[in-house]
C-alpha cells in the first residue's frame, strides 16, 4: 500500500490582500514563486508564476476571469489562457504550469506543498 503523503501549508497573505479577479506573487520558503489567484465567485487558485512561454515571472498580473465556464488566468505577456484548476494552457495544450493547493485558514490564504 502506498502512503497518501498530506501536503505541508504554508501561510502565504492574508485574503484581503487579494481582491477578487486579481492575482498576487508569493515567495515561498524555498525560493519558489508561486501565483495565488482569487475569482469573482471567491474561489482561490495557485500556479506556478513563471510563465512558460515568455520565461518570465508574471502570471501573478495577469487577467483573471473564464473561458466557457472555466477559471483562467491570461499571461500578461502573450495572452496565453490557463487553466486555473489545472495549469494547462487552453491555447496550446502542449504548454502548462504547474497547480498547487490553496485553502483558506481563519482568512488567511495558504498554499500546500509536498
Amino acid at each position: 500500500m502506498t502512503a497518501v503523503l498530506e501536503p505541508t501549508w504554508v501561510n502565504v497573505c492574508a485574503l484581503r490582500m487579494l481582491p477578487p479577479e486579481h492575482g498576487v506573487a508569493v515567495l515561498l520558503p524555498s525560493g519558489e514563486q508561486i501565483a495565488v489567484f482569487r475569482t469573482q465567485d471567491d474561489e482561490l487558485f495557485a500556479l506556478d508564476n513563471l510563465d512558460p512561454v515568455s520565461g518570465a515571472a508574471v502570471l501573478s498580473r495577469g487577467i483573471v476571469g473564464d473561458r466557457a465556464g472555466r477559471p483562467v488566468v491570461s499571461s500578461p505577456m502573450h495572452k496565453q489562457a490557463f487553466d486555473l484548476r489545472t495549469g494547462r494552457c487552453l491555447d496550446d495544450p502542449t504548454i502548462f504550469v504547474r497547480a498547487h493547493p490553496v485553502r483558506l485558514v481563519a482568512e488567511t490564504v495558504q498554499v500546500g506543498r509536498p
